[in-house]
């Protein structure tokens, strides 16, 4: 069955009402997230989850984070607040091995989708959140099937409720483009993961020869 998450998260939304639930939004960085911020944050309460341990090196890890703590506070959103779980690239490492020289949009990132998903879901449980999502879908290079399937398996077992979503529609990924130049955002240009900027890294080197 072909599921429209765009129709569904609407839906979801139509139905509110006056309440506001508190949503666990896991943001992967300051561009996505802005559209994504713009677009629900007046239907949801939310608190966000940086918990991205498959980028790397260190010191990119932390330069998105802050990047995203610049954006809340240029869109005037400082009480949303950010939880930070402590940087450990090893636990991406681990559900790649054997998985390195995968191209991606394979199976190596299915498990970064679920590694990064399955935190965000068990904190929500935890803290007892109404809904959990993130904001991966906006991106035109992530699968919206996958994400939103893992995420409703890992709500039933975590009890917290999934939120369906596919934010490059409604030209999402565009907004954030045009969001990213209004505030001056650090745009990357690879996913994250080592794997990915080596990637990138041949692509713009096969490019230049041809030039």
């Amino acid at each position: 069955m072909i599921h429209n998450f765009q129709k569904m998260l609407d839906n979801i939304i139509e139905n509110l009402g006056e309440s506001k639930p508190k949503l666990l939004l896991h943001c992967c960085c300051a561009p996505c997230s802005s559209y994504v911020l713009e677009y629900i944050a007046k239907y949801f309460e939310i608190t966000l989850l940086f918990y991205n341990p498959n980028i790397s090196p260190k010191e990119e890890f932390f330069k998105r984070y802050e990047e995203l703590k610049s954006l809340l506070n240029q869109i005037g959103e400082n009480s949303i607040q950010i939880i930070l779980p402590e940087y450990n690239p090893d636990e991406f490492f681990e559900i790649a091995k054997g998985l390195e020289q995968v191209p991606e949009g394979g199976e190596r990132c299915y498990k970064c989708y679920r590694l990064r998903l399955e935190k965000t879901a068990e904190i929500a449980g935890q803290k007892g959140f109404d809904y959990f999502c993130s904001t991966l879908s906006i991106s035109p290079y992530k699968n919206a099937k996958w994400l939103n399937e893992i995420g409703e398996q890992l709500g039933e077992f975590y009890a917290a409720q999934y939120l369906p979503n596919d934010f490059k529609k409604k030209n999402g990924y565009k907004r954030s483009i045009e969001l990213s130049a209004k505030y001056n955002l650090y745009r990357q240009n690879y996913c994250g993961c080592v794997y990915s900027k080596i990637e990138r890294e041949k692509a713009e080197k096969s490019l230049t020869l041809f030039d």
